[in-house]
């Protein structure tokens, strides 16, 4: 449907009055100031994580091996009580393993739709100033043929560092 769309107003501009742009948001994610340091931060966040859910793996490996080396001489309630012991802590594993993935997950939505908003505006602004009819996202080979020198990426990126700059003086 947008393809549609940008066909037809690109059908409805003069070829010689248009001015077309293209940005790929994924490398100005990954390559901005504050998309690496959203990086680095998500990157922090996983591995507090999975440490927690090392120290809790370990303590299952634990478990099991208590309970197979014990299994011959523990009555049949000992050996179901620490067989239910297991269970819960692989149970409450898995919970962690859940509950992680979603805070991540949540994390990154955050990062990434706060600079994908800054990102926008920038892109709005460098379209109107610089007369652009439209400015495509190359996003996931949505573009797949573009002339090197309509590609805004690099410029956005500058001046999205800039910006981030001034900001925090």
């Amino acid at each position: 449907m947008a393809v549609v769309l940008v066909l037809f107003a690109v059908s409805s501009v003069h070829a010689a009055d248009m001015k077309v742009g293209i940005v790929d948001l994924m490398k100005v994610l990954n390559e901005s100031d504050s998309g690496k340091k959203a990086k680095a931060d998500l990157e922090t966040l996983i591995k507090s994580k999975q440490s927690v859910l090392d120290e809790k793996g370990k303590e299952i490996e634990k478990l099991k091996a208590d309970l197979e080396k014990q299994a011959s001489v523990l009555s049949a309630e000992a050996k179901k009580s620490k067989e239910e012991d297991l269970e819960k802590s692989l149970r409450e594993y898995q919970r962690l393993v859940s509950d992680s993935q979603n805070e991540v997950k949540k994390k990154e939505s955050e990062l990434t739709a706060d600079i994908l908003k800054e990102i926008r505006i920038i892109v709005d602004k460098m379209g109107e100033e610089g007369a652009y009819t439209i400015v495509l996202e190359n996003a996931d080979g949505l573009v797949l043929y573009s002339k090197k020198d309509i590609s805004l990426t690099d410029v956005v990126i500058k001046k999205y560092n800039e910006s981030k700059a001034k900001s925090k003086k």
